[in-house]
């Protein structure tokens, strides 16, 4: 738990973990939502729209982990994962994009991304175990 934060709680008191959900889409930041509140170890503690919208939520919000699409408007998730990583250095964050290469993969885990995960994959599943490893939940 970093300084001046309060733990969240989880379903029955449990210590959870807050996540920023940043994507242009409402209905994507919608639906991520619906599937990470679904585990009582995960909070949403905000949502965003663009890279520059996130890294002010960041600042404000201190969310353990960041789900980032790679396309956005005003900044995209690259730009916005390089200002967090400085900001939060112990941040966790997460790419969820259309975009799947190896040079995507590159570029994220450069700009201090933990996992990139496939919107055309399965979401729930992917994302869920996404979580977990990047929480070192179980």
């Amino acid at each position: 738990m970093r300084r001046g934060q309060q733990p969240a709680k989880g379903i029955g008191g449990c210590l959870s973990h807050t996540i920023l959900i940043v994507d242009d889409s409402p209905l994507i930041r919608h639906s991520l939502r619906y599937c990470i509140e679904q585990n009582s170890d995960w909070q949403v503690c905000g949502e965003a729209e663009n890279g520059k919208v996130a890294v002010e939520k960041v600042k404000q919000l201190k969310p353990d982990v960041v789900i980032l699409d790679l396309q956005m408007p005003v900044m995209n998730g690259l730009e916005a994962a390089r200002h967090i990583t400085l900001l939060a250095p112990k941040t966790a964050m997460v790419m969820f994009t259309m975009h799947n290469c190896e040079q995507l993969w590159k570029d994220a885990q450069a700009a201090g991304i933990k996992d990139v995960l496939s919107k055309s994959d399965g979401v729930a599943e992917h994302l869920l175990a996404s979580l977990r490893n990047v929480c070192g939940g179980p």
